[in-house]
């Protein structure tokens, strides 16, 4: 059955690619076997081993692809347990904390600064502007 399967997955791709893609038909093909059918999947290559039980069809991924898909489920176990681990940790602690004094002193520090240019900056605009201002002459009265 494994030597069935791994021949129509190689051989499937090669024989619909020109003729099953060009006429237009479905995603999948579907091949009849002695135990049920084998699903192709024609973009994909994924090849599903499938059973008609009760009127309706039934499909399961290949022993490769089901090997596949747990490492992948494995890996992205692993990578979930990481993060539930790094979010337990102290950094992530549930209660706020307030700031210590010396990050206090530090940001206030830092906004003084700020501040003290933004105002720097300002008064050099208004000395510009009372430079660049045109004199201003007195109207001539009309009566």
């Amino acid at each position: 059955m494994r030597k069935l399967v791994a021949g129509l997955a190689f051989l499937l791709p090669v024989l619909l690619s020109g003729s099953a893609l060009a006429e237009g038909e479905g995603r999948y093909q579907m091949e009849r076997t002695g135990e049920g059918f084998v699903r192709l999947d024609t973009v994909t290559g994924e090849v599903s081993l499938c059973r008609e039980t009760s009127g309706q069809i039934a499909c399961r991924m290949a022993a490769d692809e089901r090997a596949a898909f747990e490492e992948e489920l494995d890996a992205l176990s692993r990578r979930v347990e990481a993060l539930e681990k790094a979010q337990k940790s102290p950094l992530w602690d549930d209660k706020p904390r307030l700031p210590t004094d010396e990050e206090i002193d530090r940001t206030m520090g830092i906004m003084e600064r700020m501040m003290q240019r933004l105002m720097a900056i300002v008064k050099n605009l208004e000395g510009e502007e009372e430079k660049t201002a045109p004199q201003e002459q007195p109207l001539p009265e009309k009566t």
